[in-house]
């Protein structure tokens, strides 16, 4: 496993059902060590929605660091022991071999008890071109039509991107949609920022494909997983925006 940044996304489920980046794990390979710590966006959550320190983390400006993946993390990610642990692999597209950190980063690490999601940092390569697999999101909230149309997807069918500016959630948003355009879902908040200035500054440079359709009993959200791949601009660092800086140490 090479070394990997993650990031956990907090809900506002009270007010305003808004999401707010609020930490960021660093796992590093050689010496094996994660390495968490609140960022900016942590501080815009507690002024805007009341977001307050974690048990697990209780100081915003600690820097917490473990030869063992936190609980917080560790407890997103289903036990190797579990016989359907191959089954949830397969459901992520991911090998046998596969590290918590791995999981996370395509699973999410969703949990009906709580409100927080973990998403990878998106990195770009030398040549500017970036890859990243998401989940569908808000196919509850798309039409029958749309539905029965993602039951029929394929893997490598290939998908369009549109953006919303009126969405009544977010204003701002990426929409998928089937070749023939049927809306049938969003991508994640945490990349429409990034997903924008590709479309935006690079028109046409970008694609989408379905990596995986994942039928019932399976969860909704893990429903349909999406591959978008792009090219960013001379200088553009993805996820370097002020609410994705850490916190200064003490």
């Amino acid at each position: 496993m090479t070394d990997k940044t993650l990031f956990l996304a907090w809900q506002d489920k009270r007010m305003t059902r808004s999401w707010f980046p609020v930490g960021r794990l660093d796992v590093l390979k050689e010496p094996r060590l994660y390495q968490f710590r609140y960022i900016h966006g942590a501080e815009t959550a507690h002024r805007d929605a009341g977001f307050e320190p974690l048990l697990d983390f209780p100081e915003w400006k600690a820097v917490y660091k473990s030869p063992d993946l936190f609980p917080l993390f560790q407890n997103r990610v289903i036990s190797s022991e579990r016989r359907d642990f191959t089954k949830y692999l397969e459901l992520l597209d991911l090998p046998d071999t596969a590290e918590p950190a791995e999981i996370l980063e395509v699973g999410g690490g969703h949990r009906a008890t709580d409100n927080f999601e973990v998403f990878p940092k998106i990195e770009r390569r030398e040549d500017g071109s970036f890859r990243c697999r998401f989940f569908l999101h808000g196919a509850r909230h798309v039409s029958k039509a749309a539905i029965e149309r993602i039951d029929l997807l394929q893997p490598g069918d290939p998908l369009y991107v549109a953006l919303e500016l009126t969405n009544p959630a977010t204003r701002l948003a990426v929409q998928i949609q089937t070749t023939d355009y049927h809306v049938i879902g969003w991508a994640p908040r945490y990349l429409v920022g990034d997903l924008v200035s590709t479309i935006a500054q690079s028109p046409g440079n970008y694609a989408a494909r379905v990596v995986r359709r994942n039928p019932s009993p399976a969860p909704s959200k893990q429903r349909l997983l999406v591959e978008f791949t792009g090219s960013w601009p001379d200088n553009y660092d993805p996820m370097s925006g002020s609410d994705f800086k850490p916190l200064p140490s003490e």
